[in-house]
């Protein structure tokens, strides 16, 4: 995993493209997530308004980063009082996390060592996303939303173990869950994109959702 160099853009900053194919992998994405939706049927639980998944950090990579830094642009544009509340929260969330973050504070890039990796494990596990409106439960950049976020709920297979929302398949058999699961990125189209943006940007590395979002 490498994490090398991390760019907080500036406050005027328009939106940059990200790279070509980036929106064929969020029709793969989402498309894989429907077919898991329907096949879930009652089991999925997910709904609007439902926000434990937002609650916590994770690891985002650079497209995902991009992808939200633009989201926020166009928000900007639409709604300016709430996209101010977003990078607000944002800006407070980094003021919370930077002492303990498990990486570099100046740049938000997260480290690769054993002893981080052993520090992210209780990390900021309360944690709200500064993307959650908490007045009603929704992101209010759901459009730009990370592939993890896209991909939580339905059955995943992760370090090869499948897994799911704790909320969801409320009774269901492992073999009925397995037969739900969701294969979001079957061509690995995500992994040639990411060096695509390295080798275009120099952008690469993974950092948190409040330190991608702070201009």
């Amino acid at each position: 995993m490498d994490r090398a160099a991390f760019v907080i853009y500036p406050e005027n900053m328009h939106c940059h493209s990200t790279p070509a194919g980036d929106q064929a992998l969020i029709q793969i994405v989402d498309s894989a997530l429907a077919d898991s939706t329907r096949r879930s049927g009652k089991w999925l639980v997910c709904r609007p308004g439902c926000s434990q998944c937002c609650v916590g950090v994770f690891a985002i990579n650079q497209l995902d980063a991009l992808r939200l830094r633009n989201g926020l642009v166009e928000l900007e544009l639409q709604a300016p009082e709430r996209a101010a509340r977003v990078r607000q929260r944002a800006r407070e969330a980094v003021a919370r996390l930077s002492p303990e973050l498990p990486g570099d504070p100046a740049t938000g890039l997260l480290d690769e060592s054993q002893e981080a990796a052993q520090r992210w494990d209780d990390f900021a596990n309360d944690e709200p996303c500064p993307a959650l409106d908490p007045a009603t439960g929704t992101c209010e950049l759901y459009r730009s939303r990370p592939v993890t976020c896209r991909v939580f709920g339905p059955p995943v297979t992760s370090e090869g173990e499948l897994g799911v929302c704790e909320l969801c398949y409320e009774g269901a058999s492992e073999e009925e869950i397995a037969a739900c699961e969701m294969h979001p990125d079957p061509a690995n189209l995500e992994a040639d994109l990411l060096k695509q943006l390295a080798n275009a940007s120099g952008a690469h590395g993974e950092t948190i959702i409040a330190f991608a979002l702070v201009r």
